[in-house]
């Protein structure tokens, strides 16, 4: 067997976007399209001769088959060893978790997160460096740039070995050594948590409901849930990995996980209902006919961190996405630590949580996390609210009702406007930045503007700068519209529209969320034009 190198050609466009690569699986298909871009990566990682890289993915269509590849590549471009996980199964949390175990080099994600996988679907690919997280925007730039000017990859000619079953194999020199892609995060989140506490909550005859999705978080909460904790078989539904996720849009919202809704809403539901996305990084919390929003989960688990085992001695500080809701910065002020306003993507979060300056982060669109990995972690989520509720007592909505009494109600919600116009959503972009140094003492729906901006980002930690992450709009009484176009998506455009007030009185805090914010909703689509630019009149999702 011997390494080959094949000539090539660049594709256009494989800019990496807020979590790596994202396109439709028919794209990734194209000849030496993957090839194209794990060559540009490895090109711009240094010395990497006899490293250990992890590799692994949420089981989507196409997925095997890039391991494969990139198993062959990595022989090829001198790294000693590789943990691939079993089947080509690992979560992005996992990944970062071995990542950091095991001192490894990086990780590649074979991913596309909380988008439709299937032959149809979308597939994706992201590189963690060596402290677990995203790659930095210097990475991802030099990436990209490397990918316009590729002329040949390296790739070994020898069939990639068997990664079904545990065990180790040879590659020319590489070591592939194929994990269980449970046991490291296992041992991780029974470090992490007060197991026994909440296994007694099981034993009290405590239900709940997970919603794997048909995706890659079904074999860890089955694992843990029903293996270590004792939760009753069935507790996990939806818990084998399947390449098209048994057709469900693999996106943890109230809208997408419908039948855990549902179920919740009926007669007889669980005491606890939840659910993980695509690569489980994502997480949706919802009590007996009551939904969590994200922003309240992120504020209310940083209230209550003490009760788990990790972070009993405090928090360092939080972090948030700049969209998120600002209800965790209200526990933060009261807890007299800092809260950090970051953009939109976890590698934001990265410089924070290695300097020890945050503790927990999060961001609205259902991912909240801490520094036990450097990504988002959809069952840590779930097993800490376990853990609350565990050592508190009461029920989901008792929890969140009692927080608002103390800290108010911010009332916040999203609004996507999917697969858009690319142009279209370029030029209400554009429109909205040139409003800017105007919009200050306007009032818009009869609101009072006191800030508008283009949301900038220096990074307390290495002075590291991020412009245009989003445009801002803040009103005097503290409401917020925030404009930004999503880096996600596979199609088009996706305009997101957040929209936030906050009300501190218990007698105005059960007014539906939608109508509570319906003069910002009005204001945000004046302002911003939707309609005419979008051909839209109504977003695709609310959440």
């Amino acid at each position: 067997m011997a390494i080959v190198s094949i000539p090539t050609q660049p594709y256009a466009g494989q800019q990496p976007g807020t979590s790596g690569l994202r396109k439709k699986v028919t794209v990734f298909q194209q000849p030496d399209y993957l090839e194209n871009f794990v060559q540009s990566l490895f090109d711009c990682l240094p010395n990497t001769a006899g490293q250990t890289l992890v590799l692994g993915g949420d089981g989507r269509f196409h997925n095997r088959v890039a391991v494969q590849t990139i198993l062959r590549m990595a022989a090829a471009h001198g790294f000693g060893r590789v943990l691939v996980g079993q089947r080509g199964i690992l979560s992005t949390p996992a990944v970062s978790c071995v990542i950091r175990k095991h001192h490894a080099y990086g990780g590649i994600v074979l991913s596309a997160s909380h988008n439709p996988g299937g032959p149809d679907g979308d597939f994706g690919i992201k590189y963690n460096v060596g402290n677990g997280g995203p790659a930095p925007e210097k990475l991802t730039e030099a990436v990209f740039a490397r990918t316009k000017e590729i002329k040949s990859y390296r790739i070994s000619d020898q069939g990639a070995p068997d990664f079904d079953r545990p065990g180790t194999h040879h590659l020319e020199a590489l070591l592939v050594e194929v994990i269980d892609p449970v046991a490291d995060y296992a041992a991780l989140m029974r470090e992490t948590f007060d197991f026994d506490a909440i296994a007694r909550l099981f034993r009290s005859g405590f239900r709940v409901r997970c919603d794997a999705m048909n995706a890659v978080g079904g074999p860890y909460a089955k694992a843990i849930l029903e293996g270590e904790l004792g939760a009753p078989a069935g507790t996990v539904v939806n818990a084998e990995p399947l390449e098209d996720f048994g057709h469900l849009h693999p996106d943890p919202n109230p809208v997408n996980a419908e039948d855990l809704i549902a179920h919740m809403a009926g007669a007889d539901a669980p005491d606890f209902g939840c659910a993980t996305d695509g690569d489980a990084d994502r997480n949706m919390i919802v009590g007996r006919n009551f939904p969590v929003a994200p922003s309240d989960s992120l504020a209310l688990l940083a209230a209550h961190a003490t009760v788990v085992p990790r972070y009993a001695r405090g928090l360092a500080g939080i972090a948030r996405s700049m969209p998120t809701s600002t209800a965790a910065d209200r526990v933060a002020k009261a807890l007299g630590i800092a809260c950090y306003e970051t953009p939109t993507g976890w590698k934001f979060f990265g410089n924070l949580l290695d300097a020890g300056r945050a503790t927990l982060c999060g961001e609205e669109s259902y991912g909240t996390g801490s520094d036990h990995v450097r990504e988002k972690d959809g069952l840590w989520a779930i097993l800490f609210w376990l853990n609350v509720l565990a050592v508190r007592g009461g029920s989901v909505e008792s929890l969140v009702r009692a927080h608002w009494a103390s800290y108010g109600r911010n009332y916040y919600s999203r609004h996507d406007y999917e697969a858009v116009d690319s142009a279209g959503a370029g030029t209400l972009m554009a429109e909205l930045r040139a409003q800017l140094p105007r919009l200050a003492g306007q009032s818009l729906n009869g609101m009072p503007v006191a800030q508008a901006d283009d949301f900038a980002y220096t990074d307390p930690v290495d002075g590291s700068t991020s412009s245009k992450q989003g445009v801002r709009v803040i009103f005097a009484d503290g409401s917020r519209i925030v404009f930004r176009l999503s880096g996600t998506g596979t199609e088009g455009a996706t305009l997101r529209v957040y929209l936030e007030k906050y009300e501190a009185d218990p007698a105005r805090q059960d007014v539906p969320t939608q109508a509570a914010l319906a003069p910002l909703i009005a204001a945000a689509r004046a302002l911003a034009r939707i309609e005419q630019h979008t051909g839209r009149t109504e977003p695709s999702v609310v959440t």
